[in-house]
C-alpha cells in the first residue's frame, strides 16, 4: 500500500513538472511532425508499404531516445536526493517506468494518426494489429530507455554511455516489433503474430523485473 501511494504521488509530480514546462512533448511532438513530413517530401514516390513500415520505427525509435532518455539525466543531484528520501527506489522506478510509458503512449498514438493521415495511401489492412505492435513499442522503449538512463546518469557523459548500454538491448526488441508490424502491413491472420507478442511481453517482464532487482543498488550510490 506504502509502495501504491508513493508510485502515485511520484507520478503526480512528473505530470505536474511537464505541465509546466512542456518542454519534453512539445520537442518531441515537433520531432516527430517534422521528420514524418521530410520523409513524405522525401519518399512518397517510392510507394512501398514496407518502406513505409521501417521509416515508422525509425522514427519511433529517436523519439523514445528524446522522450525517454531524459528521465534521470535531465535531474539534479539536489533531485535525485530529493526522491532518494521522498520514496523507495522501487518506488522511483515504477514511477518513472509508468509516467514514460504514458508519455510514449501519448506520442506514439499522435504519431500514427498523423503518419496514415499524411502516407494515407500506405495504411496497414490490419490497423488495429499495427496499433498493438505500437502500444508494445511503446512499453518497450520506455522499460529499456528508463533503466539506461538510470545507469548513464550515475556515470560522467552519460548521453554516449546510454547510446553504448541500449543498442545491444533495443535491436532485438526493434527486430521484434518490425515483424510485428510487418505482418499487419501484409493483412496477415492474428496467428502469425502471437510468438512475436508473447515475445516482447517475455521482454517486457524480464526488463522490469531486472530493474527492479538491480535499480535499488544503484540508487544508493
Amino acid at each position: 500500500m506504502q509502495l501504491a501511494k508513493e508510485v502515485k504521488y511520484l507520478i503526480h509530480k512528473e505530470v505536474l513538472l511537464e505541465w509546466r514546462s512542456k518542454y519534453t512533448i512539445n520537442g518531441v511532438l515537433l520531432y516527430v511532425v517534422s521528420t514524418i513530413f521530410t520523409c513524405y517530401l522525401s519518399f512518397v514516390s517510392l510507394g512501398d508499404k514496407l518502406t513505409w513500415n521501417a521509416l515508422f520505427w525509425i522514427i519511433m525509435l529517436f523519439a523514445s531516445i528524446n522522450g525517454v532518455s531524459k528521465s534521470f539525466l535531465q535531474e539534479t543531484k539536489g533531485q535525485q536526493l530529493y526522491s532518494y528520501i521522498l520514496a523507495s527506489p522501487a518506488a522511483v522506478l515504477i514511477s518513472k517506468t509508468v509516467y514514460n510509458t504514458l508519455l510514449m503512449l501519448v506520442l506514439t498514438t499522435i504519431a500514427l494518426g498523423f503518419y496514415t493521415l499524411v502516407f494515407d495511401s500506405f495504411t496497414p489492412p490490419d490497423l488495429v494489429m499495427y496499433y498493438i505492435a505500437v502500444v508494445l513499442g511503446s512499453i518497450s522503449f520506455s522499460t529499456v530507455f528508463t533503466m539506461v538512463s538510470a545507469i548513464a546518469s550515475k556515470a560522467g557523459n552519460g548521453g554516449m554511455l546510454m547510446a553504448i548500454l541500449s543498442f545491444p538491448i533495443i535491436i532485438p526488441v526493434l527486430i521484434l516489433l518490425i515483424k510485428l508490424a510487418k505482418n499487419a502491413v501484409d493483412g496477415l491472420p492474428w496467428e502469425n503474430s502471437y510468438d512475436e507478442i508473447a515475445m516482447l511481453l517475455v521482454v517486457n517482464v524480464l526488463m522490469v523485473a531486472t530493474s527492479l532487482l538491480l535499480f535499488p543498488y544503484l540508487w544508493r550510490d
